[in-house]
């Protein structure tokens, strides 16, 4: 597992690779992380080909304005819910050709959502056009906001690169 820049780097471009390899591209929506997962992904080669881009989402009313997400169950259930990760997912799906989604909600800090979700919690969901998603929670706990990014960036990339395995195997479709 990557420890460091370079590695993260060097993971993307491997996660772009298989993309490339396996004829799949790619879009993010992502709250917490702002963008940066397409962003670090943009650099890698291969990108041109494979990442149609990224919907960076924030706010509630920006997860309604670009992905759909009825504005109403945001402000009735909140951001960081399985089901708003998978309806983010969805909203990227419908405004994107890509035949891979990966979203992510979440506290990234310094401190809790409005909502009152801890630092540290973060909803995934990533999956295959069509088929159906992988939605996980993750709990990576209190941290300095460099480290928790940095986790989050490698746990995305191997929800993508799982995602890829399953394309190969005829899973999830």
């Amino acid at each position: 597992m990557p420890t460091d820049d370079k590695e993260i780097l060097e993971y993307a471009d491997k996660v772009m690779h298989a993309l490339t390899e396996a004829g799949l591209s790619l879009v993010t929506a992502e709250s917490c992380s702002g963008g940066l997962i397409c962003a670090l992904l943009s650099g890698a080669e291969g990108a041109g080909n494979a990442l149609h881009g990224g919907f960076a989402v924030y706010t509630k009313k920006q997860k309604s304005a670009a992905l759909g997400i009825p504005l109403a169950l945001l402000r009735q259930v909140g951001s960081v819910e399985p089901e708003i990760a998978r309806r983010m997912l969805e909203g990227a799906f419908a405004h994107s050709e890509a035949t891979v989604a990966l979203a992510l909600t979440g506290v990234l800090g310094p401190a809790e959502d409005e909502d009152g979700n801890p630092v540290g919690r973060v909803i995934f969901a990533c999956g295959l056009r069509g088929g159906q998603p992988e939605v996980e929670e993750r709990r990576f706990g209190t941290m300095p906001p460099d480290e928790l990014r940095h986790l989050v960036v490698l746990h995305a990339l191997g929800l993508i690169e799982k995602t890829i395995a399953r394309h190969r195997e005829g899973v999830g479709r």
